[in-house]
């Protein structure tokens, strides 16, 4: 009879816990939104005109950056739910789209009523319009430049 000596080794299972969120849910994510949005308080901001300075106060629009600055300092970083990192934040995708879509109808309705600048909110918001006004949409392989002088007569 043959004996055999089994050995066995103890395994040890190595437990890979999920990061905890720090924003629990999709609505407390929508809560710091709005409280970002009531922070906001109207802004000194000086013009210089012809007549000399002007001040007016204007509440600052909405942005991204300035959303994840009060969330960063007030609470914590908040770009790994927007990124929706390795899927981990799927929940929140709904929440993270509708808070951006408000952020975008701000700056616009801002920009088009004049309350901000309407060259700078086209470009965040890509909306500029691009026209080729100068070669009809062909390729431009040479540019010719002819100099005329004023005092030459005809």
């Amino acid at each position: 009879m043959c004996i055999t000596k089994c050995v066995i080794k103890k395994t040890r299972k190595i437990r890979i816990m999920a990061k905890h969120k720090y924003i629990e849910t999709p609505e407390k994510l929508y809560e710091l939104f709005q409280e970002y949005k009531m922070s906001l308080k109207p802004r000194e901001i000086q013009k210089a005109t012809a007549a000399g300075v002007k001040s007016e106060f204007h509440v600052p629009p909405f942005t991204m950056e300035g959303f994840e600055n009060f969330c960063f300092v007030n609470y914590s970083d908040i770009h790994h739910y927007f990124d929706n990192t390795d899927e981990r934040y799927n929940d929140y995708r709904t929440i993270c789209l509708h808070i951006k879509k408000v952020i975008r109808q701000d700056q616009i309705e801002g920009g088009m009523v004049g309350q901000f600048n309407p060259s700078i909110t086209q470009r965040l918001n890509s909306l500029t319009e691009k026209t080729d006004v100068t070669s009809q949409g062909e390729k431009i392989n040479e540019i010719k430049v002819t100099i005329v002088s004023g005092n030459q007569s005809n």
